[in-house]
């Protein structure tokens, strides 16, 4: 078979460990999943009231235009419907944007370590990738313009960042996006923007009149707890929008999740409530690393990177035996460290506690 030379050394996403699968490999009856910064809250009562209220027929397509939900993004935001783009997670329109603005021949530039599927996608399409590694675990915007030439097509943006939870204040973003050149598109990735609390944090939406080559990303599946129905949205000048949507799958996200994501949108004082908690739960893990002396980088996102001082994946094994999942920084780019998605206060302390075991014995 003819394969793309560019697939060969790639390997596919690789998720954590599910509840059921270490459950079985353990023997474990209760398993507290903290890997995959899912929302430990769970989702808005009203979109569970339209998840099982549903009538529909199960046999016919979605709404290809996704237009409930478009109506009510749109209103949220307070942009026209056609500045939208909507994907089956907003993975799926990272893959669109690659696969319709990457080729070779042309090079995009991404912060590292950041989100893999920049990269991932990139190699795919043959782009030439260039990587500019994060100072103290933000983005070194300089250092990314700087890369940037007359082949540069994409310019990956993601704040907060994943993995190190590190944010852009508004006028450093601000400054970056004036010296980008035009012609070239900067992706803003704001997969946790709902988590986020710092006061300096950018408007991204308002400045999209400003810069017609800046699309911002969002999901559902973080803060919204709709990680199981898979849909993200871009938001974009119509006319970058307008040039995306050919890219995109047709009936790419389905019917409920279209409802259950609009439903929960209108639920806000929810997701007041989890961006509280996870203020709330930060706090319980600064604390502990202050107490034991840890490094870890302040987090605007719903997960926490913390230094272990030893190989991550043996934290890992430990919890993950004590029955927490968590996320190695082996395969984050942080070697010496574990992320920790932000669960609810008891999970919080479990976790701690466990983890405190852990460092206790490597004394």
């Amino acid at each position: 078979m003819k394969w793309k030379e560019a697939i060969l050394n790639l390997k596919p996403y690789q998720p954590g460990r599910s509840i059921d699968e270490v459950k079985r490999a353990y023997g474990l009856k209760e398993i507290t999943k903290l890997a995959s910064n899912e929302n430990p809250f769970g989702c808005s009562e009203q979109a569970k009231e339209v998840m099982k209220n549903y009538e529909s027929s199960l046999a016919l397509y979605p709404d290809g235009n996704a237009t409930v939900l478009r109506s009510a993004v749109s209103k949220h935001l307070g942009i026209q419907e056609n500045n939208l783009i909507f994907g089956n997670g907003s993975d799926e329109i990272i893959q669109v944007i690659a696969r319709s603005l990457l080729y070779p021949g042309v090079n995009t530039v991404m912060a590292s370590p950041t989100f893999p599927q920049y990269k991932h996608n990139a190699v795919i399409e043959g782009a030439e990738v260039r990587e500019v590694p994060l100072a103290d675990g933000e983005h070194d915007l300089d250092g990314m313009l700087a890369a940037i030439d007359e082949n540069t097509s994409v310019v990956w943006v993601c704040s907060p960042n994943n993995p190190t939870g590190r944010y852009i204040a508004r006028d450093a973003l601000v400054d970056f996006l004036r010296q980008v050149p035009q012609q070239v598109l900067v992706v803003m990735d704001e997969a946790y923007f709902e988590y986020v609390h710092a006061d300096d944090y950018p408007d991204t939406i308002k400045l999209l009149e400003q810069f017609q080559n800046l699309i911002v990303l969002r999901t559902f599946s973080k803060i919204y707890g709709l990680a199981s129905y898979r849909v993200g949205y871009g938001a974009a000048h119509s006319d970058l929008i307008s040039r995306l949507d050919p890219a995109r799958e047709p009936f790419n996200t389905n019917t409920i999740g279209q409802l259950a994501a609009a439903a929960a949108l209108a639920d806000q004082e929810f997701i007041a409530y989890c961006h509280e908690m996870n203020k709330k739960g930060l706090a319980q893990f600064y604390d502990f690393c202050e107490r034991e002396g840890l490094k870890f980088y302040p987090s605007q996102g719903n997960f926490v990177l913390i230094d272990v001082k030893c190989q991550g994946d043996e934290a890992f094994q430990f919890l993950m035996e004590k029955g927490f999942i968590v996320r190695s920084g082996n395969a984050l780019g942080f070697p010496t460290s574990i992320r920790i998605t932000i669960g609810c206060p008891e999970q919080n302390l479990g976790v701690i506690e466990q983890l405190t075991v852990f460092l206790n014995r490597k004394k």
